[in-house]
């Protein structure tokens, strides 16, 4: 599209340009195929924008990345660091790549989440995409790219599912709450059937997405494994006890926790439940990255993180030389380790800290480790 963008720009009144685009993307190199993760072909959002300032640029930058963050801990429930990829990892052309990045912690890898680019005034000289600023005079414009894709949905899978299957966070599930009759022999089978559409009809009314299984060929165990598989956050209940009592029985899918909620009160506990899991998934996931980071000072603290499958935060002179070397110490059957990025939120670095590898003055923290 950049040809295009030396037509549409002319002068500074015809900034900032903005586009963003949904679009399939086929990947003709292609190894190691991982479902989501690394694809053939995938869907992704991309944006390409163009200022007349370097200013503008660096602050949309930073406006993108944090959209990207809230994506994935307010919606996905998924814990992610953001930071500044080193110059061997950025964007091919670019000025600077800021990412965010997640943590596998049954795998022990990193993955990158979403990036936002400032791609500077390269591919403007490439493109002629020059303007007429307000002085008159003829200038480069600074543009920014910035992408997710479909492997956001992979990482989410992967931070939250268990044995039993998907685990899904009520913001994003299709299905929030999933009714089942419970009928025992001899049981009032209608009047159960009614207080489940009944419950049903309450959620959706309210603005929760229910929908009720009334499958008579399957047990409500069959029923109960199925949708639990399929990562409903939420399962209604409501046998001959629940109906006489007036109340429904909820099974929690991120810890199996049971209440019984009276129908008067269905709407109100049942949000106030799926805020909890909601928090809960976001707080466990946390949780569990948190007891991965290891913080190392040397070489051999490093390779013994690295084998215990840590998300390793170390001291770094900030020299392509030397994470060149460190990938090529590394490299073994489970992939090399790299920089994954240097968070924003930099811990204090004490006066004389060495770098982990070189030995050199260390510039920075940086995370490393195997990635996807």
């Amino acid at each position: 599209m950049y040809p295009y963008f030396s037509k549409w720009i002319r002068g500074h009144r015809d900034l900032p340009l903005r586009l963003n685009q949904w679009c399939n993307v086929v990947r003709w190199e292609f190894s190691n195929p991982t479902p989501f993760i690394r694809s053939r072909e995938f869907l992704w959002q991309e944006g390409h924008t163009a200022f007349a300032t370097k200013e503008e640029a660096d602050e949309e930058v930073l406006q993108i990345l944090e959209l990207y963050r809230r994506i994935y801990e307010e919606f996905l429930a998924v814990p992610v660091s953001k930071g500044k990829k080193s110059e061997l990892e950025k964007f091919a052309g670019g000025l600077y790549t800021t990412t965010v990045e997640a943590f596998i912690p049954n795998t022990g890898r990193g993955i990158q989440g979403a990036t936002s680019h400032c791609l500077g005034q390269n591919f403007a000289k490439m493109f002629e995409i020059n303007f007429e600023n307000e002085k008159g005079e003829k200038a480069m414009v600074w543009q920014n790219s910035w992408a997710y894709t479909t492997r956001t949905i992979g990482v989410m899978i992967m931070t939250h599912g268990d044995d039993k299957g998907l685990v899904l966070p009520p913001k994003v599930a299709i299905t929030q709450v999933v009714v089942i009759p419970v009928p025992y022999k001899d049981a009032n089978t209608q009047g159960i059937n009614d207080a489940c559409a009944a419950t049903v009809k309450n959620l959706n009314e309210s603005g929760i997405r229910a929908e009720a299984d009334f499958r008579d060929n399957y047990s409500p165990g069959w029923k109960y494994s199925h949708w639990e598989m399929k990562g409903v956050p939420l399962r209604i209940e409501i046998g001959p006890k629940d109906l006489a009592n007036n109340q429904v029985r909820a099974v929690r899918r991120d810890n199996g926790a049971k209440t019984d909620i009276p129908v008067a009160n269905l709407v109100e506990q049942v949000k106030d439940v799926l805020d909890s899991i909601q928090q809960n998934l976001f707080e466990t996931a946390k949780q569990k990255r948190e007891a991965c980071v290891q913080v190392v000072k040397t070489w051999d603290e490093f390779t013994e993180a690295l084998s215990q499958k840590k998300l390793i935060l170390a001291p770094w002179c900030d020299e392509e030389d030397v994470e060149k070397d460190v990938k090529t110490r590394t490299k073994g059957e489970m992939g090399a380790a790299k920089t994954l990025c240097s968070p924003f939120d930099q811990p204090e670095l004490p006066e004389g800290t060495l770098c982990f590898a070189s030995g050199k003055p260390a510039k920075k923290w940086t995370y490393w480790g195997r990635s996807y």
